[in-house]
């Protein structure tokens, strides 16, 4: 059985209220790895996940780790809690650089690697993603910008597919159901655009040394990711045939 790790899509979010002279902060965490890890599962992939809030701690730090799973997923999830354990930022002790890790997890040893969009994706709002120039913007068949990469949609928008034999978008229709936004990247040469949007990746894939990528630029849940394509008749099916391509099943 295929085996995924999916990390991120847990926000915490605090609110203020303030009335009057008072004021009082309530919190509250939105689980949405579920859409996904639901996905997956109903194509009979076995999926663990690692909500956002526990990626800097328990992220693998081993190869051995990472090499359990055939594919890992990034979503929403900023370099900065990959490469800074506590024990890095707080005592000053050194831990692995997980993005290196990542890398030879693709490269070394043919496993796949996605990302998913958002605002803690590719560079993110005001950039604090932060993946440029790193490992992972590497094996990624994306070119990352400079700054805050956010194209906000709220119009809605709807991407097409453009390579349609390719195992990935097999079967999908091409017009796809609407997005409210995406991280704008720039395809790498020689990797293959399967879906766009005026001329900008929304999925793209190559082969990394040994192993696969996906760059898939909107989200896999809210805010980006509409009602209509999450309770979309394909969702399932596109997210199972990605996670089989990049683990090199199809």
């Amino acid at each position: 059985m295929t085996r995924v790790l999916f990390v991120g899509e847990v926000p915490i979010v605090y609110t203020t209220f303030i009335k009057g002279f008072d004021s009082f902060m309530i919190g509250r965490s939105w689980d949405e790895r579920t859409y996904i890890e639901n996905a997956l599962k109903k194509q009979g992939i076995d999926v663990d996940t690692i909500p956002t809030n526990f990626a800097d701690v328990n992220f693998p730090e081993k190869i051995d780790e990472l090499l359990k799973y055939d594919v890992v997923m990034l979503s929403d999830v900023g370099s900065n809690s990959l490469l800074l354990h506590p024990e890095v930022s707080t005592l000053g002790k050194p831990h692995p650089n997980r993005l290196k890790l990542l890398k030879r997890y693709v490269e070394e040893h043919g496993k796949g690697f996605a990302m998913i969009g958002g605002y803690m994706s590719f560079q993110g709002i005001y950039g604090r993603a932060n993946y440029k120039n790193t490992p992972i913007e590497e094996i990624l068949p994306v070119e990352l910008m400079i700054f805050d990469d956010r194209v906000e949609v709220p119009e809605g928008f709807n991407p097409k597919v453009v390579m349609k034999d390719h195992p990935v978008v097999k079967g999908l229709p091409e017009k796809w159901p609407m997005f409210l936004g995406y991280n704008k990247t720039a395809l790498k040469k020689g990797a293959d655009l399967l879906v766009e949007y005026e001329g900008d990746p929304i999925v793209a894939v190559w082969n990394y040394g040994k192993g696969r990528t996906m760059a898939f630029t909107s989200d896999c849940g809210p805010h980006w990711g509409s009602p209509e394509f999450l309770n979309w008749k394909y969702y399932h099916v596109f997210w199972g045939q990605a996670v089989k391509w990049l683990a090199g099943e199809i």
